[in-house]
């Protein structure tokens, strides 16, 4: 390998992707490979095979998915699932047929059952029913870490998965239906401030727990688990369960974020809920300490996170209204 490696980032324009170009960048990186989708439609295999056999590719990050919240994982259920395992397999397939031998694939928390004991270790995947709001989504991304384990345990590769919590920050999507839950939540309570609005209405009970990760930790997570020794990666997985979790280890109700982002946004009004609409799993706590025992953990607190991310969609914000 290179010192100065040739490192192909997919999905370098969202939110993830972003923040690990970040990284990489402010680690001297400067052999940087990215393509956007208009340059490079990654579930046309031809094209993909083309931009391996022509690049000369060191290190792949597979960050490049088709996300969304509960709304777009209930309405595009097909898209979710053919969009991502289609994208996976080019990538992850071509990568191998040009010899790269490093690959980080990013997966979800979404992986896990519905009913995963809490927090949930590595060991839960496979262990039950899946939450069906996001079903499609999860069996795509259990997928890559199947696919990334059958190339190693086949052809010798070095194909590692990370699996974040639900992540927020920079270069999050803000969209009125399609995002999640702390974009969607900075977006109402901002608009709600501008107006003068008496209200804010949350989805569901409020009671479900989440965990929030912000991006630029997953970032870091995610490039310190691509270059650890093999001996020390693997001497912490199995290499029929090889994914690491990446999270912040605690969590809190959504009850309690909204009240958060409605404290950092500076709005007045009070928050009702809408019980007509679902509450997803009732806790989805990640057990971190694989990647704590590899040598990673998170740095930034939740309120500083929001804040950071609330100044983000204020440029966002600026930037549409141009």
């Amino acid at each position: 390998m290179s010192s100065s490696p040739r490192i192909y980032v997919a999905g370098h324009r969202g939110m993830v992707g972003g923040a690990i170009v970040r990284r990489l960048q402010s680690q001297g990186h400067a052999n940087i490979v990215t393509r956007t989708h208009a340059e490079m439609d990654l579930t046309n295999q031809q094209a993909v095979r083309n931009f391996f056999s022509e690049e000369g590719i060191d290190q792949v990050y597979l960050a490049a998915a088709k996300v969304g919240g509960i709304h777009a994982n209930n309405t595009y259920p097909a898209e979710f699932i053919y969009q991502n395992l289609m994208m996976e397999a080019n990538v992850i397939h071509e990568a191998w047929r040009a010899g790269v031998e490093k690959l980080l694939f990013l997966g979800s928390s979404c992986i896990y059952p519905k009913l995963a004991p809490q927090p949930m270790a590595e060991d839960a995947l496979l262990t039950g029913v899946l939450e069906p709001t996001n079903e499609p989504y999860a069996i795509a991304k259990i997928a890559g870490i199947k696919l990334c384990e059958s190339y190693n345990r086949q052809y010798g590769c070095d194909y590692r998965s990370v699996m974040p919590t639900n992540l927020y920050g920079p270069g999050d999507n803000y969209h009125p239906e399609n995002s999640h839950v702390i974009p969607g939540l900075i977006r109402r309570f901002h608009e709600a401030k501008v107006a003068a609005a008496p209200s804010v209405v949350i989805w569901g009970t409020g009671s479900p727990k989440r965990e929030f990760l912000y991006v630029d930790d997953m970032a870091a997570a995610s490039v310190h688990v691509m270059n650890l020794e093999s001996e020390r990666y693997r001497a912490c997985t199995e290499p029929m369960q090889s994914h690491v979790n990446v999270g912040a280890g605690a969590d809190l109700s959504i009850a309690e974020l909204a009240k958060l982002v409605k404290k950092v946004v500076g709005y007045s009004g009070v928050i009702e809920r809408d019980l007509s609409k679902p509450d997803g799993a009732p806790r989805k706590l990640m057990d971190a300490s694989r990647a704590n025992r590899l040598g990673w953990s998170a740095t930034v607190p939740l309120e500083m996170g929001v804040g950071l991310a609330y100044q983000d969609f204020l440029l966002f914000h600026s930037k549409q209204r141009i």
